[in-house]
Order: structure tokens, then C-alpha cells, then sequence
């Protein structure tokens, strides 16, 4: 008996110890690694949620583009500092990919996820030449002539080759019915299917709007949970029938092992500004999608991405 409340004595003396340690957390600065360069949709939204953050937690928090390795080098650098708080990431999809294509060990599991902020969704977009009109005729179509339609990007096996895949074999085709050309991203894809270089293009309907309002290209599907809020005439896959959605997606994490304590402060700090005006103007304006996960829902979500997105890249001959 004697032994047993030493015991719990010492075990209630380490709670309070580890409560006092990060009570008064944030105390000093706070780095945010951004895996992608300066300029582009990540570094963008980074720098917004670094300022918006600084004004909640009362520190500094500032930006450090850790670029090079397509995502692995500010990655890693954010699983492998010291798990204190002081040092967090903004993941994106990549982590859920780079692993399977043999880039790096690492994975979500190296993290401690806090918060999901981000997700834009891919579109099933044509231009405005072509002869389908609807989702239903494209669809026809492919059924009719697989493998002559060819789409395009992203990059052999990048987040939009993978919403072509994923879309393909839910409708019930082979992956290959429409055939992938890469490209160097969204935007030189895009102006190929305008010139009529491909037939169809599967990025995000964000990075497609500017030529959607240019009366250029026509959105047949859209790969989200739910329709697009400004283009709410486009269809989704499910509301087709189709079981899938698929888009790149952006959050908070910290390195695996950081305390609780601090993991809760960085979420409830979060979910404050993904509610804020400020945030949800600069969403909209730049064309972003708003996708808010508390830690644990963001924890599930990217092991179901994770598990999803493996075996895609396994049936694309991908996957080391």
C-alpha cells in the first residue's frame, strides 16, 4: 500500500510537472516549414495562417520555404525537428504519396496531425469545342472509344494523373481508357486543351476558373464531397454515380511526439481561423478551397489517403 501511493504520488508529481512545462506554451517564436517554393498556392496559404496564427498564440511565427525532392526535403525537415511546438509544417498530399513512389520512408505516421485547412478538388474539364456537353456524353464516349481521349495535368503519376485514375476506375473503365500525357503542371495543360493539344484535363477547378470565365473551357464534373459553391450547375462524380473524389489538400502538423498539451493549443488555435473573416476572404479571393479537420479527423483522413492513393499508384505501375 505504501509503495502503491509513492507511485501515484510520483505519477500525479509528472503530470503537473509536464501541465506546468507547457502551460504557458507558446513562450518564444514558432517556425512553420512550407515543403514548396515561395509564390506558389502553398507558400500562399502558409504565409496567411502564419500571420493569422501570430496574432491568436501572441509570437512571431514565420515561414521557411524548405524546397527540392517534389516535397521531401521540408517534409522531412519538419518530422525531424525537435517536438516542442516550435517548429510545425504545412503537409500537403504529398505525404500521402512520395513514400509509394519511392522518394522517402517517410509518412503521415511521422507527424502529429493538428489541423486539415485546405482541399481543392479536381474537375473533369473540356474545352468549349468539344463535342461533349455533358458528363454523360463524355462518359458514353469513352465507353465507345477507350483509349483515344487523352488527358492531362500534371507530371506521370501527380495528384491530377492520380483524379484521372481514381475516376476511371470507379466509372468501371480501364485506367487506361483515357490515355495520360504529362505536363509540367495545371496551367501549360490547360492551354493545351484549349489549343486542342489534349481532350480533356483533370486539375482543380480552381486553377481552371480564369478560363472557365474566359468562355475557353467547360467543367463536365466536379470531384468533390459536394458541388462547387461558384459553379453549382457542375455536377459531382457521386451525384453521377461515380464514388469518388479526389483534389489536393493542405494542414498543420507537428512532429511526432510532440505533447498533447501543445498539439490542442496549435488546433483550438486553428479552428478559430479557419472561422475568421479574414482567412475566409483570403480563401475565396485567391480561389481556394476552405476544408477545416480537427486532429484527430485530419489523422484518419490521411491514412485513408494514404491507403487510397498507394494502391492508385500501384495499379499505374507507380508504386515501389
Amino acid at each position: 500500500m505504501h509503495r502503491t501511493k509513492i507511485l501515484l504520488i510520483v505519477s500525479l508529481g509528472l503530470m503537473l510537472f509536464g501541465w506546468s512545462v507547457w502551460a504557458s506554451y507558446p513562450e518564444r517564436p514558432i517556425t512553420l516549414i512550407c515543403p514548396w517554393a515561395a509564390g506558389g498556392g502553398t507558400d500562399r496559404i502558409s504565409r496567411m495562417i502564419a500571420h493569422l496564427l501570430s496574432q491568436e498564440l501572441g509570437v512571431p511565427v514565420g515561414v521557411v520555404n524548405r524546397t527540392g525532392g517534389s516535397g521531401v526535403v521540408g517534409h522531412m525537415a519538419g518530422a525531424r525537428a525537435k517536438p516542442d511546438g516550435y517548429t510545425i509544417t504545412m503537409v500537403t498530399l504529398e505525404i500521402a504519396t512520395m513514400h509509394w513512389l519511392g522518394l522517402t520512408d517517410l509518412t503521415y505516421a511521422d507527424f502529429e496531425p493538428v489541423a486539415q485547412l485546405n482541399a481543392d478538388y479536381a474537375a473533369i474539364s473540356v474545352s468549349v469545342g468539344a463535342p461533349w456537353k455533358t458528363y454523360h456524353a463524355l462518359h458514353e464516349y469513352i465507353r465507345q472509344h477507350p483509349g483515344k481521349l487523352v488527358a492531362s495535368g500534371t507530371g506521370v503519376g501527380g495528384i491530377w494523373d492520380i483524379a484521372r485514375a481514381g475516376w476511371l476506375q470507379a466509372a468501371g473503365f480501364d485506367i487506361n481508357a483515357v490515355r495520360w500525357v504529362p505536363s509540367k503542371g495545371a496551367a501549360p495543360a490547360l492551354q493545351e486543351l484549349v489549343a486542342g493539344g489534349v481532350d480533356l484535363v483533370t486539375c482543380s477547378l480552381a486553377e481552371t476558373i480564369p478560363l472557365i470565365e474566359a468562355g475557353q473551357v467547360r467543367p463536365l464534373a466536379f470531384m468533390g464531397e459536394e458541388r462547387h459553391p461558384d459553379y453549382p450547375c457542375v455536377p459531382t462524380l457521386k451525384e453521377l454515380g461515380i464514388d469518388w473524389t479526389s483534389g489536393t489538400w493542405r494542414g498543420i502538423a507537428a512532429p511526432k511526439g510532440t505533447p498533447p498539451e501543445v498539439i490542442k493549443v496549435l488546433e483550438e488555435a486553428l479552428a478559430k481561423i479557419a472561422q475568421s473573416e479574414e482567412f475566409q476572404n483570403f480563401m475565396k479571393q485567391n480561389g481556394f478551397g476552405i476544408q477545416f479537420r480537427p486532429a484527430d479527423e485530419f489523422k484518419s483522413f490521411m491514412e485513408r489517403q494514404d491507403r487510397v492513393l498507394g494502391e492508385l499508384l500501384k495499379a499505374l505501375g507507380l508504386a515501389k
